[in-house]
């Protein structure tokens, strides 16, 4: 074991997290008493719907050493995850056949991915300074990301209310070293979003109701993927072709435009999901999707929900044979969210 002063520590660890291939870490303090407010807020407002599990825990999201006792700082991560250019991304929303699907759930499931790096990450430490209490997270326990990504220093919250990084955008997954180590915290990072509403004015169901203020019930990731229910029949119209997910408000965010490309191979499109037709989709049986889709986001949503979002987003498109054949296969499907799903999609072809 070899021993390191704290800030020599934490230059070591921000090598040894590029090393790891994370593009960024920053060391955050503790101390989340604005965000707890915020969070508070949001949920008197009803704003998370039938996401119950950012209520539960009490304090502990917004107070990490709830959480984890004995924490004094969180190692949080970044790594960067876009895996095709902007321009076939909208190329896909324009063609009505086609399924989009988020890009972030295109490759294999990250959560493994930087839950694995992030415990080598805590590992190398281990070996640097002897035993210490630590625990990693990846969107597997109360943790407010966001606002901790933000005192790290790795980018501020925009007014869609994903993190954003003034030389590399947003799109990036986020991860979590909870430790017990009093290491020298990064400055927070400032806010560069101006008079810029960009993603308030796209999104397709107005789920940004106020800057920095979003309506997860509105929002079509929610609905697509968080939500196991009927989607409201006012909102159907408005998904298009998106079944799982939507990037419109990080597809105009102008900070994008210094986003690059992936280099992690297991984030790039499986299944040909990029681009892929709906109605081949929709063919899928639930052996198939759940072989299909193995390792990846997608599955925990389960085929019923699938179809769901696969059947809205084919009602929203052109009234073709194929597109009539398809939905006609599923008229009788066993289950009654399904059946709703498809005969709305069925009458709003001919409307």
């Amino acid at each position: 074991m070899f021993h390191l002063d704290l800030s020599q520590l934490t230059q070591q660890i921000k090598t040894w997290g590029s090393e790891l291939g994370f593009q960024q870490v920053g060391i955050a303090d503790i101390d989340l008493s604005t965000a707890e407010q915020q969070l508070h807020d949001w949920l008197a407002l009803q704003y998370h719907g039938e996401m119950d599990y950012m209520q539960r825990h009490g304090l502990k999201r917004s107070r990490p050493a709830l959480l984890e006792p004995g924490t004094l700082r969180v190692v949080s991560v970044r790594m960067d995850y876009l895996p095709q250019s902007h321009a076939d991304m909208h190329a896909c929303l324009e063609q009505p056949q086609q399924a989009y699907v988020s890009r972030y759930a295109l490759g294999r499931d990250y959560h493994k991915l930087l839950r694995r790096r992030l415990a080598h990450l805590a590992k190398k430490i281990q070996q640097a300074v002897g035993d210490y209490a630590y625990r990693v997270f990846v969107d597997s326990a109360p943790v407010l990301e966001k606002p901790l990504a933000q005192q790290a220093g790795l980018g501020w919250i925009g007014k869609h209310t994903n993190i954003v990084q003034q030389h590399t955008g947003s799109w990036f997954f986020l991860g979590e070293l909870y430790i017990a180590l009093p290491l020298p915290v990064d400055t927070p990072s400032v806010n560069h979003c101006g008079r810029c509403q960009a993603c308030i004015d796209i999104c397709p169901t107005r789920a940004i109701v106020a800057p920095y203020q979003l309506d997860a019930r509105l929002c079509i990731s929610y609905l697509t993927i968080e939500y196991a229910g009927s989607i409201p029949v006012s909102l159907r119209p408005l998904l298009g072709n998106r079944i799982y997910g939507c990037d419109d408000c990080q597809l105009v965010c102008p900070w994008n435009r210094f986003a690059k490309l992936t280099q992690e191979a297991d984030f790039l499109p499986r299944q040909g999901l990029e681009q892929t037709d709906l109605s081949a989709l929709f063919g899928w049986t639930e052996n198939e999707f759940l072989s299909r889709l193995e390792g990846s986001a997608i599955r925990r949503i389960g085929h019923e929900r699938w179809l769901r979002n696969i059947a809205v987003a084919l009602g929203n498109g052109a009234n073709t044979p194929a597109v009539q054949t398809a939905l006609q296969t599923r008229l009788n499907h066993s289950s009654t969210l399904v059946r709703e799903h498809v005969q709305w999609a069925l009458a709003h072809l001919t409307q």
